[in-house]
């Protein structure tokens, strides 16, 4: 029986050692500011826009290079967006373009950053790469992103990123720009590395007056493959208020991966 309590005790702990491990490795692959590089693939499929004929569609694939600079204090993070566009015209047809979007990046500072929260912000460029005029806005623009991620749970963790961009040169026979946009997130840990998640982007644009606050609820699943974490996920959203043409329904999927010690 001696021998017994202490084997068991030992046991215990691993378990529950490793269940802590499983929470906070699950809770950092959706950390934005976490300290790995990352190359993140989402998608936002979109078969229905408010304000607009039942036939205009769009899809948007995201390619996201996340890249930690000097010791973890600065995160840089490229955006390259492919896109897809269909508009019906006056004569019943449907006008479509597809190709590359505009580029955008940032740099955020990372001022607050401990085990369980990391707070940045930083500058924020967009470039005016678009291959067609439907996919860009012809502008250069530049802002600021503001990133919060708190993790005190090894259940629940929770942030958001703002962000806001203006126009300051490019084409003069395009429209000027000035765009905000809140992106609340939000994870409920299920155990195992599978988790329920939202992550709607409520894009303002202030230039034209128009909006969409999507509502999302999706699941994904976190699993280890070596020095590489793999986050699978999709998440459908609704727009619950929103003016203008905008996305009405969408579905995101993405694959998020994080190289450790990198």
């Amino acid at each position: 029986m001696k021998r017994i309590l202490p084997l068991l005790f030992i046991f215990c702990s691993s378990v529950l050692f490793a269940q802590e491990e499983e929470g906070s490795s699950a809770a950092q692959a959706n950390n934005p500011l976490a300290n790995m590089t990352a190359l993140n693939f989402h998608d936002y499929y979109i078969p229905k826009l408010a304000d607009a004929s039942g036939d205009a569609y769009m899809n948007t694939a995201w390619i996201r290079f996340a890249k930690p600079l000097a010791g973890g204090k600065l995160l840089f993070r490229l955006s390259v967006p492919m896109s897809t566009v269909g508009m019906p015209n006056g004569s019943g047809a449907i006008n479509s373009a597809n190709g590359l979007g505009d580029i955008n990046a940032f740099l955020a500072y990372s001022f607050v950053s401990n085990a369980t929260t990391t707070v940045g912000a930083g500058p924020l460029l967009a470039f005016p790469t678009a291959s067609d005029d439907a996919l860009g806005a012809g502008k250069w623009q530049g802002g600021m992103a503001f990133v919060a991620f708190v993790a005190k749970s090894p259940v629940i963790q929770f942030g958001g990123l703002v962000t806001w961009q203006t126009s300051f040169a490019g084409d003069e026979d395009r429209n000027s720009t000035n765009m905000a946009a809140v992106q609340p997130f939000y994870f409920f840990q299920l155990g195992q590395g599978t988790y329920l998640r939202g992550a709607p982007i409520w894009a303002f644009d202030i230039e034209n007056e128009a909006f969409h606050m999507p509502i999302a609820l999706g699941i994904g699943k976190v699993v280890k493959a070596g020095n590489t974490v793999l986050n699978l996920f999709i998440e459908p959203q609704y727009s619950m208020l929103h003016k203008g043409t905008q996305p009405q329904f969408q579905v995101l999927t993405g694959i998020n991966l994080q190289f450790v010690g990198q």
